[in-house]
């Protein structure tokens, strides 16, 4: 047994209804001789992920039956079936309970697959550092169609008021960013909006903290928690960039109740799937959209679009289209690759057998592939780095 931070308790952890029912149907349907519980996954590292349930916590690995039939493995924030086999020093994740709203970007690893951040979420809390530099606008937008595509609720929270050159600026231009979104300015040195976000932390609510390495999310996890269990790093001075100082996905109880979910520095976040977010971040862009004479209006040049028209006549930014474009493109050619590779896999369960030749082209086109992601991560990093001028 080992400890996510100290005097965390099962009973702290937002268990509803719901989780209780799901872990009673799956024990009913599968009868066993092994001790279980219901549990909750508090953290996620290089290692096998760590459990907290009524007796503790504990080490678990997956089941083989878990590892052939989930479409991800177990990730921070989710509800499990940990049984306590007799005779192993570890538990065994037997299930991974249905799963309510899910922060996912597409797997730097793998451009074809998904990456699951945190499960079972309530607020996502979209942290950027108010410094030298600016916001940067298009990160905060692409964040923003994630965010809502996951089903919580998105909080922006702009970080390091304390050293801010440009509050009046950046904040203007945010909020033009995110309309109808809560914006909190917070400074964890004089105490700044801290109280605010744990006002929205309820006891029965999952938080979040989503961002680049460097905007404070350990530290404001340690002023809501209320002790120094996660680590905290300065930022270089040569590019203001920040050293990753969490290296794993920790979830912690925050004083007077609630769970926040710490993560590690994020560079890129590729969209994966995420059309339902697109109406809610560009809602101006949804609202005229349905004015259009097409319905599959691209607003790029198409005659009757609403949208293009609205932007002649400023009612919309066009600085927000461009980034509504860029976007929907990323998420087409994400869909066309997973499609192709869907093909592929259907090829080869079919039974087909390749030749020797065909081989050498199936790696030489993974290599190349490989290559093409590098390049769209570099391309996304140097998004996020550089400053958005059309703020």
């Amino acid at each position: 047994m080992s400890s996510v931070a100290p005097d965390i308790a099962f009973s702290d952890l937002a268990c509803s209804e719901r989780e209780l029912a799901l872990f009673d149907a799956y024990c009913s349907a599968h009868p066993s001789l092994d001790e279980r519980f219901l549990g909750r996954v508090a953290r996620l590292d290089r290692g096998l992920p760590l459990v907290c349930f009524e007796k503790g916590t504990a080490r678990a690995e997956h089941a083989a039956s878990v590892i052939k039939s989930a479409d991800s493995l177990a990730c921070v924030g989710d509800w499990v079936v940990l049984a306590c086999p007799e005779g192993h020093d570890r538990g065994l994740i037997e299930d991974i309970l249905p799963r309510t709203e899910t922060l996912v970007r597409t797997d730097p690893s793998e451009r074809t697959g998904r990456q699951v951040l945190a499960a079972n979420i309530d607020i996502v809390f979209l942290l950027h550092a108010l410094s030298d530099e600016r916001v940067n606008i298009r990160r905060l937008e692409r964040e923003m169609v994630v965010a809502y595509n996951s089903g919580a609720l998105p909080v922006v929270v702009l970080t390091k008021a304390d050293l801010a050159t440009h509050l009046s600026e950046d904040l203007e231009a945010v909020r033009r960013a995110v309309p109808g979104i809560e914006v909190i300015v917070e400074s964890v040195y004089d105490g700044r909006g801290v109280e605010e976000i744990s006002r929205l932390i309820a006891p029965t609510k999952t938080a979040v903290l989503l961002g680049r390495s460097g905007v404070g999310k350990s530290a404001l996890t340690n002023a809501l928690v209320g002790g120094d269990y996660q680590a905290t790093g300065s930022v270089r001075a040569s590019d203001n960039k920040g050293r990753h100082t969490t290296v794993s996905r920790d979830l912690f109880v925050v004083r007077g109740g609630g769970v926040v979910i710490d993560t590690p520095g994020i560079r890129a976040i590729a969209l994966w799937d995420v059309d339902a977010g697109f109406d809610s971040a560009f809602p101006e862009i949804a609202a005229r959209a349905a004015e259009c004479r097409f319905s599959d209006c691209t607003h790029t040049d198409e005659p009757g679009c609403a949208v293009l028209e609205a932007v002649r006549l400023g009612q919309i930014e066009r600085r927000r289209l461009e980034s509504y474009r860029a976007l929907r493109r990323e998420v087409a050619d994400n869909a066309a690759r997973r499609a192709e590779r869907a093909r592929l896999d259907a090829r080869r369960r079919g039974g087909t057998k390749a030749s020797g030749n065909r081989n050498r082209n199936t790696k030489r086109r993974a290599r190349r592939e490989r290559e093409e992601l590098r390049q769209e991560l570099d391309d996304y990093r140097l998004d996020d780095e550089l400053h958005d001028g059309l703020s």
